[in-house]
């Protein structure tokens, strides 16, 4: 299941899985019936629902081998999804985050994204991955930096307690990559992992 499949990032993941693999696909999104609509197919099913609607999810999630949820704000919200997927029996969960929740950010780009996103350590976005990381899915954080469309980059990953410096990476990249770990190409468990573009320890992203 792809929660939050309506965004660039959920499409793009939804589209390589279709070209990639065989995998039944469930996109639950906000009017993705209508958003959507080009995807539905014997492999894909289309479900309109919100994060905040437990007793959709539930229904939604049945059967459910693995979930990307590609949502960020809003931890009330997202606990609900995550009491539901652990409920639901599930047992792989792929979640994006930002970087700097553990005060990871190093080197010249930690002023400029000090200055435009704020101290995410103290967010409830670092309290939304201590929830994940104490229960006991098997997990992998996606602690993604400043997004733009560029194709497929080479990508530096970083482990917790790693510092990170990329200032950038591709969301075709990032989407490549969410498709690996649900193949099992790329073989992450129970990790919270930095994701940026090699060779971008900028000031801040060059598209700014």
């Amino acid at each position: 299941m792809i929660l939050g499949a309506a965004g660039q990032i959920g499409r793009m993941v939804t589209d390589y899985l279709l070209e990639q693999t065989d995998f039944q696909l469930v996109l639950y999104a906000r009017n993705a019936h209508t958003k959507l609509s080009d995807l539905a197919s014997d492999q894909v099913q289309l479900i309109d629902g919100e994060f905040s609607d437990k007793h959709q999810l539930v229904q939604s999630l049945d059967g459910i081998d693995a979930v990307y949820l590609n949502y960020v704000s809003g931890l009330d919200i997202l606990q609900t999804a995550l009491d539901t997927i652990i409920e639901s029996g599930a047992n792989r969960l792929i979640a994006v985050s930002v970087p700097d929740i553990y005060q990871e950010i190093t080197g010249p780009f930690q002023k400029w994204y000090r200055q435009n996103t704020g101290i995410m350590w103290t967010s409830p976005v670092r309290d939304f991955a201590d929830r994940i990381e104490a229960s006991s899915l098997d997990y992998v954080i996606l602690r993604i930096t400043w997004l733009y469309n560029k194709g497929l980059v080479p990508l530096e990953i970083t482990r917790k307690g790693e510092p990170f410096t990329s200032a950038q990476v591709s969301r075709q990249s990032v989407a490549q990559f969410v498709v690996d770990l649900l193949t099992g190409k790329e073989d992450y468990h129970r990790e919270s992992l930095g994701l940026g573009e090699v060779g971008t320890a900028f000031t801040k992203p060059s598209f700014y």
